[in-house]
């Protein structure tokens, strides 16, 4: 597998209610030499975590110890701007496994994806209610179940659900990449080439 499975998630939620966030935000362009998946967690949001002596800012949510979970909140079109996959390498590094808003964009959503973070897009009023949720009670929980493609907030039992590509759903379940799948149905390629006149 190239990464953990993803069935039923439940967990409490990380907000950053900011909307229009890009992908040079979430993973400033002078990290991106490295090749592999690792080492991108500690510089997620880097410029807004971090001062220029790098210390925390105590405001920024991600240096906030009152929120924690595997759940990412975010406002109104997440993930816009350059396409760089290290952008979902830096979220999945981090230690999120699911990010939720209103919207995405599609490079970013489709590398999500690709990697094992599930981005759930649900209504403007859902989300509202999500955020307001989490401010008053921060260890409120959400769960994210997708083999019924739903979201559900504890604090109110509200749900709603999500769309994804059954391709890449079946992908999520089974923890599979692009290669892993290939590799699973190997025999069923190979059958097919025998059986294929040229």
């Amino acid at each position: 597998m190239a990464y953990d499975s993803f069935s039923i998630l439940t967990s409490t939620a990380v907000p950053l209610p900011i909307e229009n966030v890009d992908t040079d935000q979430i993973i400033p362009a002078r990290f991106l030499k490295a090749t592999e998946r690792v080492g991108f967690g500690d510089n997620l949001f880097r410029d807004w975590r971090y001062n220029q002596d790098d210390s925390p800012k105590a405001d920024f949510v991600l240096n906030d110890a009152t929120y924690q979970g595997k759940i990412f909140v975010c406002g109104h079109n997440f993930g816009s701007g350059s396409s760089r996959e290290h952008a979902a390498w830096a979220v999945y590094d981090y230690g999120f496994r699911c990010v939720v808003s209103s919207f995405f964009a599609d490079i970013f959503r489709n590398n999500c994806l690709n990697i094992g973070v599930l981005p759930v897009q649900v209504s403007t009023e859902f989300l509202a209610e999500i955020f307001e949720a989490i401010q008053d009670d921060p260890s409120t929980q959400l769960t994210v179940d997708l083999h019924k493609q739903s979201i559900v907030l504890s604090s109110n039992g509200k749900s709603e659900f999500f769309d994804i590509n059954d391709y890449k759903k079946d992908n999520m379940l089974n923890g599979y990449d692009d290669i892993d799948y290939l590799s699973n149905i190997k025999s069923e390629i190979e059958g097919f080439a025998l059986n294929t006149p040229l």
